[in-house]
């Protein structure tokens, strides 16, 4: 059992210096977790361009969710041995190296189509999800024992991922001209700049992040509760667990993860239905599916930017009380209710006009940020560091079971459409 010294620690209220650097550096982890691929599906009018036949829109999101599923069961399952450090810098550093490759293979072959680029491109998206597997479980997990508002600003970060690739797509459009090489340029612009915000999350997460005061507070906190997952980010930051602490570890167990899905299946059930909902209309029915309006070539980059602006208004909205949603039964029917959205797109893609369907896609982003917030905070309240880290990975494996379920369904919509 931990000693009187160890047990003061572990109820002692964290340091607040650097709390609002922690708070920037969770948000910037979470910008550059979901940039790279947020980039990738922004600039899918560039490869419905390049490659016509293929539905990329709905392809390449499909080849990157086996990858990030399978990749994060494997590790959700072993969380408990994984070294947290060596699993976020090796996912941020697949990350950087193909985000770099994306650019390189399209001049390479000079922006030509063709099945063996096709090939290559479907290749790195698989890339991007085995590392949003290694990073986003990691970060998540991580983050599940540390102050709330951390998981918040890492989730703000992930939808501001996207609002930010939807803004640059807006600016890059506007810069270069509505044809084949201006839509080249923009997507080579968005993937050089992704590459330099993965290796400035690499660098962060290597050498600031670990240093700061409340995660150091934390972390150590976590290690006197049995975690050996933070040992090697304790030791970068200088924090020698000692043999005395080593041992307090003997006196700490936890609960299996098995147990903790038995526990927590309703918040699991919660994050997979969310996502499901999500990701069966965007982005794939969003790009291909909306039919003509007079925004023309636009249309489609302004709805994913409005469901990218909702997603992120929504996950800064469990800041105020009032209406942050803690029941578990009122998170479970707010889900529930998502579903209508269902009908709702469709009905106003056959029969509405533009107006409608961007308030949809706002509504669609809102409630994604906020429901996703309200879950992953809530879940891991009352357990100790090592059960909080694997219930955040827990709820990552099924956010991305999600997702892949939802690409997966989006296909359905092409039924009758003579594809």
């Amino acid at each position: 059992m931990p000693s009187s010294a160890e047990m003061d620690l572990i109820t002692a209220k964290p340091p607040t210096k650097g709390r609002s650097a922690a708070y920037l550096m969770c948000w910037l982890l979470g910008l550059g977790s979901l940039f790279t691929w947020n980039s990738m599906l922004t600039v899918m009018d560039y490869y419905s361009h390049v490659f016509p036949d293929y539905h990329p829109s709905r392809v390449l999101t499909l080849v990157y969710q086996p990858f990030a599923f399978i990749t994060v069961g494997i590790l959700t399952y072993y969380e408990a041995k994984v070294d947290t450090r060596f699993r976020i810098l090796f996912g941020f550093s697949v990350f950087f190296v193909s985000s770099t490759l994306v650019p390189i293979l399209d001049l390479a072959t000079s922006g030509h189509g063709g099945i063996g680029p096709y090939i290559g491109v479907c290749v790195l998206s698989a890339c991007f999800g085995l590392a949003d597997a290694f990073v986003q479980g990691g970060i998540v997990g991580d983050l599940s024992y540390m102050h709330p508002n951390f998981l918040q600003s890492f989730s703000a970060g992930l939808a501001a991922s996207g609002a930010a690739t939807s803004s640059l797509r807006l600016i890059t459009k506007a810069s270069f001209p509505d044809t084949k090489v201006g839509l080249r340029k923009g997507a080579l612009t968005f993937f050089f700049i992704s590459a330099f915000f993965e290796l400035l999350c690499l660098i962060l997460y290597a050498v600031v992040f670990p240093k700061l005061e409340m995660v150091k507070h934390y972390r150590k906190t976590a290690a006197l509760e049995g975690a050996t997952t933070v040992n090697a980010d304790l030791a970068a930051a200088g924090v020698v667990v000692t043999d005395l602490e080593k041992d307090s570890e003997k006196g700490n167990t936890r609960l299996s993860s098995l147990a903790l899905l038995s526990q927590n299946v309703d918040y699991a059930f919660d994050v997979f239905a969310i996502y499901v909902l999500t990701l069966s209309i965007f982005p794939g029915f969003l790009a291909e599916d909306t039919g003509s309006h007079s925004l023309g070539s636009w249309y489609v980059v302004v709805l994913i930017t409005m469901y990218n602006l909702g997603d992120l208004v929504g996950r800064y909205l469990p800041l105020i009380k009032a209406i942050k949603i803690k029941s578990r039964v009122g998170i479970l029917a707010a889900v529930v209710a998502r579903f209508a959205f269902i009908p709702a797109f469709y009905l106003t893609a056959k029969y509405g006009d533009q107006g409608w369907m961007l308030m949809l896609c706002i509504l669609l982003g809102i409630t994604n940020g906020h429901l996703t917030v309200c879950v992953l905070v809530e879940a891991p309240r009352g357990y100790k560091g090592p059960e909080q880290n694997a219930i955040g990975n827990i709820l990552v494996f099924f956010l991305l079971g999600g997702i892949f379920a939802g690409v997966t369904l989006d296909w359905l919509w092409l039924i009758g459409k003579g594809w």
